[in-house]
C-alpha cells in the first residue's frame, strides 16, 4: 500500500494507492484544511486512522522547496523531513516532491476529459511541457523528453519578479513597493495575489467598493473567493472584483508566455493550481490570450503553443501516486 499525499498550504489531500489499483484509483481518500493542524504527522495519523489500512510507502507532493528530504511549507508553519516520516510511521520508503513536479508527473497521463483548451496549437510529439499553477501560491514547472519518457523538474519561478506590460501594471507594482521589499510574480498571479490587485484597485479609487462586498471580506480570512465570485457573477458582476480579475488573468497569461518561452514548451503549457479551473468562463476569452501572445516577435512561436487548463483537481495527488508506485517497481 502506498499513501500518497497533495500538501499544500490551503488543504491537504492523502490517498492510499496500490499498484494493482493504480494511480487513478485510491482504495482511500480525504481532505484536510491544513491550517487546523500542527503538522503533516498529525494530519497522517487522523486520515490512517480513518481509512483503516496500512500503508508501507509514502509520496508526497508538498508546496515548498525540498532540499535532501527536507521540506518548509512556503505558504504555512509546517516543516517535513522525509527520514522522521519514515521512522514515525514505521514505512520502508517516503518520497518529497514540490508539489510542481508531483503535479507535472500527471501532465503527460491526463487525458481530454481532464483538459479544458484555451489555445489548440500544434502538439509537437517530445517537445518540453510547461506548466504553470496559481492556487495560494504561484507555481511552475517543466518536463523534459529524453526519448522515452518524461523527466519533470520544479522550479521557483513564481518568486521570480513581477514584469509589468502596460501602464496599469507598472502602477500596481509601484503601489505594491511601497509594501513588499520584492515585489514577486506570486505577489500579483496567485490565490495571495488576488486581494493585493483589489487593494490597488481601492486605493486608487479606480472603482467604488459596495458596502456589502466590505461586509463580506471583513468576515472573512480568505477575500479571493469572494472577490472571484462577486467578479463572475453574471446577473450583476462587481465593478472593482472584475477590474480585479481582469488584471488578475492578464497577468497570469503574460507569464504564461513568458514561460513558455524560456523553456520553449512545443509541448505544450497547462494550467494548474485551484484558481484557473474555477474561473474557466473569465479565462477562455481573448484576454488571456492577447497577453499569452503578446511577444513581439516571438508571437509566431507562441501562436503554435497548445495551451491548455487542467480541470482535474486532484492532478498533483495522481501525480504524487504515480511517482511512488513507479518507484516502487525500480
Amino acid at each position: 500500500m502506498l499513501l500518497a499525499g497533495d500538501i499544500g498550504g490551503t488543504k491537504t489531500r492523502l490517498g492510499v494507492f496500490s499498484a494493482d489499483s493504480g494511480a487513478r484509483l485510491p482504495l482511500a481518500e480525504d481532505t484536510f484544511p491544513s491550517a487546523e493542524f500542527p503538522s503533516l504527522d498529525a494530519v497522517i495519523t487522523k486520515f490512517l486512522a480513518g481509512a483503516g489500512l496500512e500503508v508501507e510507502q509514502a509520496s508526497f507532493g508538498v508546496a515548498g522547496p525540498v532540499l535532501k528530504n527536507h521540506a518548509k511549507i512556503t505558504n504555512l508553519n509546517w516543516e517535513i523531513n522525509a527520514s522522521d516520516l519514515q521512522t514515525k510511521f514505521n514505512l520502508s520508503r517516503v518520497h518529497l516532491l514540490n508539489d510542481m513536479v508531483s503535479m507535472a508527473v500527471a501532465v503527460p497521463w491526463l487525458d481530454e476529459g481532464d483538459l479544458h483548451t484555451l489555445i489548440p496549437g500544434t502538439h509537437e510529439t517530445g517537445g518540453t511541457i510547461a506548466l504553470i499553477a496559481p492556487g495560494t501560491g504561484l507555481g511552475e514547472s517543466y518536463l523534459t523528453w529524453d526519448g522515452n519518457r518524461y523527466h519533470p523538474y520544479g522550479s521557483e519561478g513564481g518568486h521570480s519578479d513581477f514584469a509589468p506590460s502596460n501602464k496599469l501594471e507598472i502602477k500596481l507594482l509601484q503601489f505594491l513597493r511601497k509594501k513588499y521589499k520584492h515585489v514577486s510574480c506570486e505577489r500579483v498571479c496567485s490565490g495571495s495575489g488576488i486581494p493585493n490587485i483589489y487593494a490597488f484597485f481601492k486605493d486608487s479609487k479606480s472603482a467604488e467598493e459596495p458596502s456589502w462586498l466590505a461586509e463580506r471580506l471583513a468576515k472573512t480570512d480568505d477575500a479571493t473567493p469572494v472577490i472571484a465570485r462577486a467578479a463572475l457573477d453574471e446577473t450583476k458582476p462587481c465593478e472593482i472584483c472584475r477590474l480585479t480579475m481582469d488584471t488578475f488573468i492578464s497577468i497570469l497569461g503574460a507569464e504564461a508566455g513568458n514561460l513558455a518561452l524560456k523553456v520553449l514548451s512545443t509541448g505544450g503549457v497547462f494550467l494548474g493550481g485551484g484558481i484557473p479551473s474555477r474561473i474557466l468562463p473569465a479565462l477562455d476569452n481573448e484576454r488571456f490570450r492577447k497577453a499569452f501572445l503578446g511577444k513581439g516577435r516571438m508571437k509566431r512561436i507562441l501562436k503554435q503553443i497548445p495551451v491548455n487548463v487542467i480541470t482535474n483537481r486532484k492532478v498533483a495527488l495522481i501525480g504524487a501516486a504515480y511517482f511512488g508506485l513507479e518507484r516502487w517497481k525500480a
